[in-house]
């Protein structure tokens, strides 16, 4: 079983209401080889809600409480999205999935870029939180930009 963002999956679930629908996320889940999962409303946030970014490093560096996610007014919304994150592997491992395809640039989903923390629409080399757990989790993260590159046999 492959867990997808639910941004990807077309739930209008992003910090604006909007999605990120992908035809190839849609089609995986069509399959049933995918379930969508959204680490934000799992830790309790609404929609829509402000913008957020990580300040002080990436996701890894959250976890290891050395930098923080805060959203555009200043809010520190750390503990949320460290709670989303633990939300999101917790299911994962209940579902046996190896494999999680997740929404680039989120300060949650980020796998290989996030924005900088300065809300100028400047991004940098980093995880987001859920994509820094899953990682040291074992979990298979890719993005969607990733996924034109990859076989089926990497996904699964």
């Amino acid at each position: 079983m492959i867990v997808v963002s639910s941004c990807l999956a077309g739930l209008k679930v992003r910090y604006n209401g909007a999605d990120s629908f992908d035809e190839r996320i849609h089609l995986l889940i069509e399959d049933k080889k995918a379930l969508p999962m959204c680490p934000e409303l799992l830790a309790g946030f609404t929609t829509p809600r402000e913008p957020a970014e990580i300040q002080g490093g990436s996701g890894e560096a959250v976890l290891d409480g050395k930098a923080r996610v805060v959203e555009k007014s200043g809010n520190d919304l750390t503990d949320l999205y460290i709670k989303g994150a633990y939300a999101t592997l917790d299911r994962v491992k209940k579902l046996n999935a190896t494999t999680v395809i997740l929404k680039e640039s989120s300060p949650s989903c980020g796998s290989s870029m996030i924005y900088n923390g300065s809300f100028s629409g400047e991004k940098a080399a980093g995880n987001g939180v859920t994509a820094a757990l899953l990682k040291r989790n074992g979990i298979k993260v890719f993005s969607e930009k990733e996924l034109s590159t990859l076989s089926e046999d990497n996904l699964l």
